[in-house]
């Protein structure tokens, strides 16, 4: 039977993708409304909650010899205020500040030998805000999940929360030895086929389920091999990257996304690429860059998480290659382009076919997986990564105080100087934007060229421009 506690194929190849200048985890910058907890306010809070998030208190354990993936184990040293720091702005302490201290803290790898997460609690933001900007290892958690995590650690209402119940001291398990772990994952490899014989006797039984999902698969992994015959086209975003970032955010009205794609017969997600596609054209022209015939390509993780898993960590994620037609200078017309890329690979079964491949991953060697993933960091298949999670759509609360926005991060491929991660919460949906330091010097004008590609959007589409909501409206 598979170890539960070792990290699957793809979790491990986000361990195998960082190198110098490529960390992966994910991250936010979480601003909420009201002066700042006390440290020792927040340090308790999480502990009361942290039982619900075992991983937490976990790190990571090698078997010798390389005979398989690595473990998660109880870390017998876990402090949880050595995850949680504690810092403030310098004046004037606004957004401009707190998007330059999250750059910073997104820009430094997690320590492999502990948890792999961290936690900053960042004091006066403006006159009568905070910050907590948080980041975990992708090999930990995705997107999906991580959205889980949030609504788990906070509250739904305005009222402080009940007095926790006092639990038992949480009291690690024994660290397991390389003799044991390198036993464990034998014995665990030695049963993989058995694992297979099960699988081969579950399909034997219902031949005409196992029948369609062999076709669907086959067609899926067909469809992918096409798509990655093609590579991505040279842009300045595909350079080497060092180990520096930026991070910027736009905030937009979600209904206002809304009603664009019901006024143009799509999806939110064929909105957010098109915006994208527009702001991007409209840095291309300010850098003098010709745009004729230029399609740049997006890496779109999927997630293939069922809702009987939501909440579990780990990673279930597929991906897609979308389109970002920066010759299209009409909106209406990059609309259509993407819609229709975008309706074409759901019917092509790309996403089925990555998903093959990352569960193939499973019965990987970890050298192989390893090898796999620096070749990745080395990749030409697509110019930028774009993610779209839906958050939790409800106000979320820490001690009482509400949370105003959500900015997202997804981390930075190899050779892949711009990533836009897309989260909506509560009314509202943010972009936060992760870039090279020195690739991408003028990220706050990409920025700024987003929110207006979503302003000619919406007039093309004949929607009225929204403000986004302010969260604290009642």
């Amino acid at each position: 039977m598979a170890n539960p506690d070792r990290l699957s194929g793809v979790d491990a190849s986000f361990l195998h993708l960082e190198d110098d200048g490529v960390y992966m985890h994910v991250g936010s910058v979480l601003v909420f409304e009201g002066p700042a907890p006390a440290y020792n306010e927040l340090i308790a809070r999480l502990r009361a909650r942290l039982h619900l998030v075992p991983r937490y208190r976990q790190k990571l354990a090698y078997p010798p010899l390389v005979q398989s993936r690595p473990v998660w184990v109880d870390d017998p040293h876990f402090h949880l205020s050595y995850h949680v720091r504690h810092t403030a702005l310098p004046a004037p302490g606004g957004e401009a500040e707190l998007k330059r201290l999250a750059g910073r803290v997104l820009a430094q790898r997690l320590d492999r030998g502990k948890p792999l997460w961290e936690l900053w609690l960042v004091d006066r933001v403006g006159e009568d805000r905070f910050a907590l900007v948080g980041k975990s290892h992708h090999a930990l958690v995705d997107g999906i999940s991580g959205a889980d995590l949030v609504s788990v650690l906070f509250e739904s209402s305005t009222r402080p929360p009940e007095p926790e119940r006092p639990l038992p001291e949480w009291t690690p398990g024994p660290e397991p030895s390389g003799a044991a772990l390198l036993a464990d994952a034998m014995a665990e490899r030695a049963g993989l086929p058995v694992a297979a014989a099960r699988a081969v006797g579950c399909a034997l039984a219902r031949p005409d389920r196992a029948a369609g999902r062999l076709l669907g698969a086959i067609a899926g992994l067909g469809s992918m091999a096409a798509a990655g015959l093609d590579t991505a086209p040279p842009s300045p975003l595909n350079v080497p990257i060092g180990p520096h970032r930026r991070y910027d955010w736009v905030q937009a009205d979600l209904d206002e996304f809304r009603a664009i794609k019901t006024a143009l017969g799509g999806t939110v997600n064929d909105v957010v690429l098109t915006v994208v596609a527009g702001a991007l054209r409209a840095h291309w022209l300010a850098h003098d860059r010709p745009v004729g015939g230029v399609e740049l390509r997006a890496m779109v993780p999927v997630s293939v998480r069922a809702d009987a898993e939501r909440g579990a960590l780990g990673n279930r994620v597929s991906m897609v290659w979308a389109p970002l037609p920066l010759h299209a200078a009409d909106p209406l017309e990059r609309f259509r382009i993407v819609h229709g890329a975008m309706a074409g690979l759901k019917e092509s079964g790309q996403a089925v076919g990555a998903e093959v491949l990352t569960r193939l991953t499973g019965f990987a060697p970890p050298t192989v997986l390893q090898q796999a993933a620096r070749l990745q960091t080395r990749q030409r298949l697509f110019n930028l990564t774009v993610t779209n999670v839906p958050g939790p759509q409800e106000p979320l609360y820490l001690l009482g105080r509400r949370m105003l926005a959500f900015h997202p991060q997804v981390p930075l491929a190899g050779n892949t100087a711009l990533g836009i991660a897309v989260m909506s919460y509560a009314g509202t949906i943010d972009f936060g934007l992760l870039s090279d330091y020195d690739a991408l010097p003028d990220l706050e004008a990409l920025a700024a060229d987003l929110d207006a590609a979503i302003a000619k959007l919406a007039v093309a589409a004949g929607v009225r421009r929204r403000v986004p909501r302010p969260v604290t409206a009642a």
